[in-house]
């Protein structure tokens, strides 16, 4: 196991590819505050 490893985190980062050895960041969502609308009135 290394580089040359497929299977392996390390194979993954040296070949460039992703996997379940090497999962792709995910974005984080960024919340945009939403107003809360009074139905009171």
């Amino acid at each position: 196991m290394g580089k040359g490893d497929r299977r392996t985190r390390r194979g993954k980062i040296w070949r460039g590819t992703y996997g379940n050895a090497r999962p792709r960041k995910r974005r984080k969502v960024k919340s945009v505050p939403t107003q809360k609308i009074d139905s009171a009135e």
